[in-house]
């Protein structure tokens, strides 16, 4: 349950804000403006994940200091470290989708009318979703298998459920890493080897799931 309230926590984040991102990097910003904000997100892309740990770890003792002193590492802190981490893939695969769309395709709206917003929304989103939808499963494999951010922004061994964002929380690769370290017989490692098949399976679900919404998406677009 942890991992999957950090799932979709950092994924709610990120990629509604990668995707508008990317698509106003493709469509709407300047060749100069294109070029800053690209070499920011390519450092951002960069950053190692305990260093994007690091960070959300440093704004707790920030807030401490200033705003908040009760303010401490919880399930929220570590969604959205988690979903800085994983945005710079959503904005990079959506912009290069969009961009590598066919000049003739790409005037295909215009050229019977559509409002550049309309021929967007109806000709140019459609056709790059495949490349999306790629960049939305990476953001929540990613999410799902990050142990380092979480490791400095509120999981900790034997949790429960979060009972609100706030909590501490556990997560799947966390308890992989600490019953790999601190197993004390048999069993506690047989239950590290399960966790293991059990993110396994999470992360080899994805790609089935990612297949399904492509298929439903494209017929639902052919039916228009």
């Amino acid at each position: 349950m942890g991992t999957f309230y950090l799932v979709v926590l950092s994924s709610a984040m990120a990629i509604p804000i990668g995707i508008a991102s990317g698509i106003y990097l493709a469509e709407y910003a300047s060749r100069r403006l294109r070029s800053f904000l690209g070499f920011f997100v390519d450092v951002l892309a960069g950053t190692p994940s305990i260093v994007m740990g690091l960070f959300g770890f440093t704004a707790i003792l920030f807030l401490r200091k200033t705003l908040l002193p009760a303010a401490q590492t919880c399930l929220l802190l570590a969604a959205a470290c988690i979903a800085l981490l994983v945005l710079p893939y959503v904005i990079l695969i959506t912009e290069t989708s969009i961009g590598a769309i066919p000049e003739p395709l790409r005037l295909l709206g215009t050229s019977v009318g559509f409002t550049r917003w309309r021929n967007l929304r109806s000709v140019l989103l459609p056709l790059a979703s495949r490349g999306m939808l790629s960049g939305a499963i990476l953001a929540v494999g990613r999410a799902s298998e990050d142990t380092a951010v979480i490791l400095l922004t509120g999981v900790v061994a034997h949790a429960g459920v979060p009972g609100s964002m706030f909590d501490k929380f556990e997560a799947l690769p966390f308890r992989i890493y600490y019953l790999a370290a601190e197993y004390r017989n048999p069993g506690e490692l047989d239950q590290g080897f399960a966790t293991s098949l059990v993110l396994l399976g999470i992360s080899g679900a994805l790609f089935p799931t990612a297949v399904a919404l492509q298929k439903s998406a494209e017929m639902r677009w052919k039916k228009r």
